[in-house]
């Protein structure tokens, strides 16, 4: 559920016309609900009450500073994959010892950085990244806290882009890879292991691709326990979708409840990494239609977003719901809603039917809560838009849009041009 609705044909956001933001903060920009966030992330932590468990959400679906607050607020940690990431994290209060470092590219001083942070734990994805882990913590005189990622091969049944658990995939290790790196981090001075970690994708809309990968964790944990491998953490990494067009997702509740009936006894305390399943259903992306055009058999749609401000549809030829922001009655239209951009991949919608429009309206893309803002760019020298957050009937603006001076900010014209 999420607090975006209409009252008397106009949409609001809580308590506040979203017509009324755009007047004040121009277009186009990024709106999150408070309210939704909290429920989203308050549901997902009530999945998993009686058990001990840390929610680790997943920094890069949405990273703005006043989003990672609030869950910090809540008790949440962070699940980050760049020192990029876990500056923002310790700038919004997020306390180092519920922070943990996934990735499987993490360079030395981003290591250092990490461990001079003092996280909770590194998930380690490779043999050189355990040998780096290790050496970079013994010049430091320190102790690296450590899971290793395992790669189950399972098929999440998602966009191949984001699909992270099969054997075909750059995440992780093999089981049977993952049975000799444990051996190897225990005879490190400097790791010490207490973890272990999976994840199998994104946007996944069944139980049971979470359900296979456990047992496959359970198998190895047994093995592990041959060794004399002692786990204190279980994380089983995020991945739970949302509704865009026509999926039906488990709820919370039922996803919680099929991984604590598939682990049983639970002797750890287990980490998960929600991301999209909190933010995505909680912002939208505000934009104003420029033009619109005759085709041959369907109109063209002009708005002043584009694919670098959101990059879902061009990348992943991914569905978001267009709604107006003021609706009329003025019957509906076959058209592609593509932005300004000179790539023929510029567009939000393709072939769809929506409300007839004008030059002028405020249309709402819908479901842009996660992997916007994040995935944003300045291709074509464009600004990144404002993000604006609403709570009851006020509303903040929580990263100002950029200038054009922001986009030369750091570059330099060498003295012999």
């Amino acid at each position: 559920m999420h607090y975006f609705d209409y009252r008397n044909n106009r949409m609001y956001c809580e308590d506040v016309s979203v017509s009324d933001i755009a007047q004040q903060v121009g277009t186009p920009f990024y709106l999150y609900s408070h309210a939704t966030l909290r429920h989203h992330f308050l549901t997902f932590q009530n999945a998993f009450e009686g058990v001990s468990h840390l929610v680790c959400f997943s920094a890069k679906s949405n990273s703005n500073l006043a989003v990672l607050r609030l869950f910090a607020t809540l008790g949440g940690g962070l699940d980050i994959v760049s020192g990029g990431e876990l500056f923002r994290g310790l700038k919004a209060g997020i306390p180092p010892d519920r922070i943990v470092y996934s990735g499987v590219g993490k360079r030395e001083d981003e290591i250092a950085y990490a461990l001079e942070s003092n996280i909770l734990m590194f998930n380690v994805e490779s043999f050189q990244e355990l040998e780096l882990i290790n050496r970079s913590a013994a010049r430091m005189k320190k102790k690296a806290p450590i899971a290793l990622r395992i790669n189950p091969d399972i098929d999440p049944g998602t966009h191949p882009y984001i699909s992270t658990g099969l054997r075909a995939n750059k995440f992780g290790l093999t089981m049977e890879a993952a049975v000799e790196a444990y051996k190897a981090a225990n005879d490190l001075s400097h790791v010490e292991v207490i973890g272990i970690s999976c994840h199998v994708g994104s946007q996944v809309t069944e139980v049971a691709p979470f359900v296979d990968a456990i047992a496959h964790i359970k198998d190895l944990i047994a093995t592990l326990d041959t060794f004399g491998v002692s786990l204190t953490y279980l994380d089983l990494g995020g991945g739970l979708g949302i509704t865009y067009d026509e999926e039906f997702p488990p709820h919370p509740s039922e996803y919680g409840r099929a991984i604590l009936e598939t682990l049983g006894h639970v002797p750890f305390t287990l980490i998960l990494e929600p991301g999209r399943v909190i933010v995505g259903n909680a912002g939208i992306l505000v934009t104003r239609v420029l033009y619109t055009k005759a085709g041959d058999g369907k109109d063209f749609v002009i708005v002043d977003s584009a694919m670098n401000d959101l990059a879902r549809p061009s990348l992943y030829g991914a569905y978001h719901a267009i709604e107006p922001v003021v609706r009329r009655e003025n019957g509906t239209t076959k058209a592609d809603v593509v932005g300004p951009i000179c790539e023929s991949g510029d567009f939000f919608a393709k072939d769809r039917q929506i409300p007839r429009v004008q030059a002028g309206d405020l249309l709402a893309v819908m479901s842009a809560g996660a992997y916007g803002f994040t995935m944003s760019s300045n291709y074509n020298s464009r600004p990144r838009v404002a993000e604006v957050m609403v709570k009851e009937d006020r509303f903040y603006v929580v990263r100002a849009r950029e200038s054009y001076e922001d986009l030369i900010a750091g570059e330099s014209i060498p003295p012999f041009l």
